[in-house]
């Protein structure tokens, strides 16, 4: 029975001693904490990709994390920490890039796509609608088989051939 009770508080101990280890940083006023969480919000792991710094665990994100600290308790302003990581990682690390001649591509794709898709569109009506009045014009064989079926007279729809 002790040695369970031994195993057991061991498994325990073993599990608490891997637990992770909350970044613990000391702000002055709530301000100052609601401004660190909106940039680590904002910046992407380099390593995790499609995860921002303030959910990775990478350790990337954890230095990450500590720059974005340390910057703002040396008094830098959230575009001067953003621009000193943008420069350490590059572009990828902002989760909205900035609109310049680098990004239009980026950032015009989808206005693009849609007016590609409304052009396509409307080229299928006008098209539709020009068939429709252009019908091609009836050959006088072809309108005189019509009067004959519109006064009865039409033997072949009946299926009696004369």
């Amino acid at each position: 029975m002790i040695r369970l009770l031994l195993t057991l508080l061991m498994f325990v101990y073993v599990g608490s001693a891997h637990a992770e280890a909350q970044d613990l940083y000391q702000f002055k006023d709530p301000g100052q904490e609601t401004r660190y969480q909106e940039l680590i919000s904002e910046l992407r792991c380099p390593k995790c990709q499609n995860q921002n710094i303030a959910d990775s665990d990478a350790p990337i994100a954890a230095d990450m994390r500590d720059e974005v600290y340390r910057m703002m308790k040396d008094g830098a302003g959230n575009e001067e920490i953003v621009d000193s990581l943008v420069a350490r990682f590059g572009e990828f690390v902002r989760f909205k890039p900035a609109f310049n001649a680098r990004t239009f591509l980026l950032w015009a794709t989808p206005a693009i796509a849609v007016l590609i898709g409304l052009l396509a569109v409307a080229v299928v009506i006008v098209r539709a609608r020009r068939r429709d009045r252009e019908g091609a014009p009836l050959s006088d064989e072809e309108r005189a088989r019509a009067a004959r079926i519109l006064s009865g007279q039409d033997d072949r729809d009946r299926g009696t051939d004369s």
